[in-house]
């Protein structure tokens, strides 16, 4: 079935597997966005033929525009570009790919104008929350879950009989480059050692995140809002091997987990063909090439970012906002040597406590929230 494609974020990891996918079934792809890769996303406009493009960067969209001046696509730039990209007319998908907080705002405005959701921007839910949730059943859309973690547990839920048959869910973690380590021997980690995963093809602030654990916390509330969970019936694993991509168990504990190889082409497809189940540019597992699978349980003193989030979602209201806020702030000046890997989760948990207690909140809350813990991040180290 002809699909057209939305994409937002293409030249990124998640966003240059997503074409993958279409260059596979010839889906049509409509749309692109970027942050300033130029080059990137030229080779994509000549390969592709989107309808409409969109660069954050001013700059950057004005040297794309001369470069493609051959070509049919439109340029456009900046937050009103992306939303224009998220809304565009000829997509009936938006796969929302970019990173961080800018990926809230247009995934509203796409269920706003019934596009179906295939969401690997999970800030979206986490700063977001009942915002998007409520919106997407007022709208009647779809929201379908990208990340491995959130994919491999709705594909689970497929042969579910009713809601109540559900007893937890479980959130499988790789466990990042520093399973096993304490924290005064991560004391004077770097960001180059934090870039090392055992697993995963991922940029740089999800390596990063997925290094504190932070990734993990943030999943854990996206998981809540995604599967309408209870916080207590949200369980994480440590799982070496990326295999067991998460699960579900029942009432009568028997266990669904779904396998495959670490690679994101198969829950992007899935969010894309769903619920078809088509032909993959995946290889297929083979349980014998790993021999053995490993759990363990997380290691929530060494890595407190967990804690952070669950404290967050505890908390309610605006403070999974405020932490992750926090975090997109504290993770560069990780990444940039001006804090220690230990400083992550001490600056995301203090900013997260400062949050207003507000509820029923707005997108302006949101957005307020998300700009005050990241002004407390930069004031508390000197920045």
């Amino acid at each position: 079935m002809s699909k057209n494609i939305s994409l937002l974020g293409s030249t990124g990891s998640i966003g240059t597997q997503s074409l993958d996918v279409c260059r596979m079934h010839g889906y049509n792809v409509k749309c692109l966005t970027a942050n300033s890769k130029v080059d990137i996303i030229e080779n994509q406009i000549r390969e592709f033929a989107p309808e409409l493009v969109c660069l954050m960067n001013e700059s950057s969209a004005k040297e794309l525009k001369t470069r493609i001046a051959d070509t049919n696509t439109k340029v456009v730039c900046g937050m009103d570009g992306l939303i224009e990209c998220a809304t565009y007319e000829g997509a009936d998908t938006v796969l929302n790919s970019v990173v961080g907080m800018v990926g809230l705002r247009p995934t509203l405005e796409a269920i706003k104008a019934k596009k179906t959701i295939a969401l690997a921007n999970k800030e979206t839910l986490v700063a977001g929350g009942h915002l998007v949730t409520n919106l997407a059943k007022e709208m009647g859309v779809a929201i379908l879950p990208v990340d491995s973690e959130h994919s491999a547990i709705f594909q689970a839920l497929q042969g579910c009989p009713n809601d109540k048959a559900v007893k937890k869910i479980i959130l499988t973690a790789s466990g990042g480059p520093f399973f096993g380590k304490t924290l005064s021997e991560l004391e004077n980690v770097t960001a180059a050692d934090a870039l090392k995963h055992p697993n995963w093809d991922m940029g740089a602030k999800i390596t990063i995140d997925s290094a504190t654990m932070m990734n993990k916390g943030l999943e854990f509330i996206e998981a809540k809002w995604l599967f309408d969970m209870k916080n207590e019936d949200i369980e994480i694993v440590i799982h070496r091997e990326s295999v067991l991509h998460s699960a579900i168990v029942y009432q009568d504990n028997s266990m669904i987990a779904q396998l495959g190889v670490p690679d994101m082409r198969i829950p992007i497809q899935y969010a894309l063909t769903y619920p078809e189940r088509e032909p993959s540019p995946v290889k297929e597992l083979k349980l014998s090439d790993y021999g053995k699978l490993t759990f363990f349980e997380p290691d929530y003193e060494t890595f407190k970012c967990i804690n952070v989030c669950k404290d967050a979602i505890e908390l309610g209201g605006l403070h999974p906002a405020a932490a992750n806020g926090a975090n997109e702030v504290s993770n560069r000046l990780f990444l940039e040597g001006k804090i220690k890997f230990s400083d992550v989760a001490y600056l995301n948990n203090e900013a997260m406590k400062n949050a207003k207690d507000v509820k029923n909140f707005t997108l302006e809350d949101v957005l307020e929230a998300d700009k005050a813990a990241r002004n407390y991040v930069l004031e508390t180290v000197g920045c």
